[in-house]
């Protein structure tokens, strides 16, 4: 008797389930607003997010990113490799009309655009495998703590997928619904995406050309300074005052008052300038660094320290390896 309960219990959950997050308790609210301010068709959402399916693999992902986790030691190590430089090179090569285009059109430093998407795709060969509607609705629906930050992207998504005519069942990116060789989230897709090759809509899936000119138009319209310095080394002097370090991502520590945090800068910086004092904790000790405006920048792509050593440092190595003869 009890296994029959069970397993109609089961089919009924089944039945449930396979109606996706249209049967959600919070659907309705979101329906009404994408109804009343962007002039969706009811029927049109019920089915799209009617075959949203919930991912717990996304909800256990977003417990743990790696940011929060690692070392800088061991965040280094997983981008700073020797096939990410190598990839980076041959991006470089094969895309070296656009990269240069979009260098002199948006004044972003080609390697900084050729790391980012390394960092964030292995150059558009890891793009994510989660359907984006279902890292969106899971997100938004059944992730209290960023349920209205996901809700909004879910919204942005949709809206987007509307204007560039993209199927919004048939896009796929990472567990948090970030898309495409750069990664963008929905809200940045629709403020910073471009179609950079001209063929009517910003593919940043398969046109390297548009990805390239997305994170290029990213990047200048947060104030990238093309040839700036990003971020400095620095030696401790004294006793460092660890409880200044890494306070926050915007620089705000002048160069004058780097002595009292007991940090002196190896090369020569102007008293007056605005620095972020780091400590990281490499493989073989601590570091120290100074970051810089172009540093604070890449932050606001991945608002983390770590996320900003790496993609300066690839995007370095990548340089180098490039001048090689």
């Amino acid at each position: 008797m009890f296994r029959i309960l069970a397993v109609i219990l089961s089919l009924f959950a089944s039945s449930v389930f396979a109606a996706g997050y249209a049967s959600h308790p919070a659907y309705p609210a979101f329906e009404a607003k994408m109804i009343r301010e962007h002039g969706f068709e009811a029927a049109e959402l019920r089915r799209l997010l009617g075959e949203a399916e919930r991912k717990d693999s996304i909800l256990e992902a977003i417990a743990r990113p790696a940011e929060k986790r690692l070392t800088w030691g061991e965040y280094r190590k997983i981008f700073i490799t020797q096939a990410r430089i190598d990839g980076g090179v041959a991006f470089w090569r094969e895309n070296r009309e656009s990269l240069a285009q979009a260098a002199k059109r948006f004044g972003v430093d080609p390697e900084v655009i050729v790391a980012i998407i390394g960092v964030e795709t292995r150059y558009g060969g890891n793009m994510g495998s989660y359907r984006v509607i279902d890292a969106l609705a899971t997100l938004a629906f059944d992730y209290p703590p960023r349920s209205a930050f996901f809700g909004g992207e879910l919204e942005q998504f949709l809206v987007m997928a509307r204007e560039q005519g993209f199927d919004a069942l048939q896009l796929k990116g990472s567990y948090a619904g970030a898309m495409g060789m750069g990664q963008f989230i929905p809200s940045s897709f629709r403020a910073y995406a471009v179609d950079f090759d001209g063929d009517g809509r910003a593919d940043i899936w398969n046109s390297r050309t548009d990805a390239i000119g997305s994170v290029a138009n990213y990047f200048n319209r947060h104030g990238w300074s093309a040839g700036a310095h990003v971020v400095d080394r620095a030696s401790a002097v004294g006793t460092v005052a660890t409880d200044r370090m890494n306070p926050g991502l915007e620089p705000n520590t002048l160069v004058s008052e780097l002595p009292a945090l007991g940090l002196s800068p190896r090369g020569n910086l102007p008293a007056a300038e605005r620095v972020l004092p780091l400590m990281l904790q490499a493989e073989d000790g601590t570091e120290y660094w100074l970051g810089r405006h172009n540093f604070y920048v890449i932050t606001r792509y991945n608002r983390s320290p770590l996320y900003a050593m790496a993609v300066h440092q690839l995007s370095q190595e990548i340089l180098a390896a490039l001048r090689q003869p």
